[in-house]
């Protein structure tokens, strides 16, 4: 006996109401629900789609799909950290090495001007509000797709969330370390503006390569991982 397309359709609820809310996730559980209950039907003919399918679901354990989610999670996590740092590392290569030693020297030059760290606290400030609205519109977009229940992919998902988990850690810690040292940037010697100067223009491109450049490429990366993602988009 074979899975019909309304059993298919019945097993992507199933997933679903079980708190597994990303397509890709759910395709890969819904696969082999699928094979199992069909391997069960082989057994026990006489067994109803409902009883099939709560037999195979309690193969999961006691936690039921949260062990396949997690291990997905961190699966992605890894892919994730190997994009971030494909991106990252254009930054070092003609002709993007000019714009990142220029915005190097920039820094070290204006750490050098008094009160320096007072006119970064500024542009701190502005550039959150602009963030904050730019996160605000893309949280909106979100919370469309899932009152649309449109599909959504766990590495688009993760692009989102790293995107304002990662700019709340800049902002936080640069405000924090402003706060917490008392010196002026102008009086520190040379050796560790050039230090200061280095690690802030690492931040920077941490900053727009996350927040910035891997969402803009997010429809190029996320075809290029999920060979379905057109045709899911499309239904």
């Amino acid at each position: 006996m074979k899975l019909t397309q309304n059993h298919i359709q019945e097993l992507y609820k199933f997933t679903k109401k079980h708190y597994v809310y990303h397509y890709d996730v759910q395709t890969e559980l819904v696969d082999h629900l699928a094979n199992d209950i069909e391997e069960i039907w082989e057994e026990h003919p006489n067994l109803s789609f409902e009883d099939a399918r709560q037999k195979s679901f309690k193969k999961f354990g006691i936690f039921g799909f949260m062990d396949v989610v997690e291990a997905k999670q961190k699966q992605m996590n890894k892919r994730y950290r190997k994009i971030l740092w494909r991106f990252f590392k254009e930054w070092f290569t003609l002709p993007k090495i000019v714009i990142t030693l220029t915005i190097f020297l920039s820094l070290f030059f204006f750490f050098q001007i008094q009160y320096s760290e007072y006119f970064l606290l500024g542009i701190l400030f502005i550039l959150v509000g602009f963030d904050l609205f730019n996160q605000g519109k893309a949280r909106r977009n979100q919370k469309n797709k899932v009152k649309n229940e449109d599909i959504v992919f766990l590495l688009e998902d993760m692009i989102g969330q790293t995107r304002g988990v990662f700019s709340w850690l800049v902002f936080c810690n640069i405000f924090n370390t402003i706060n917490a040292f008392k010196i002026s940037f102008s009086s520190i010697e040379n050796h560790w503006l050039l230090l200061i100067s280095f690690s802030a223009t690492l931040i920077i491109l941490l900053f727009y390569v996350t927040a910035y450049l891997i969402p803009e490429k997010a429809e190029e990366l996320l075809i290029e991982t999920y060979p379905e993602y057109k045709l899911a988009k499309s239904l």
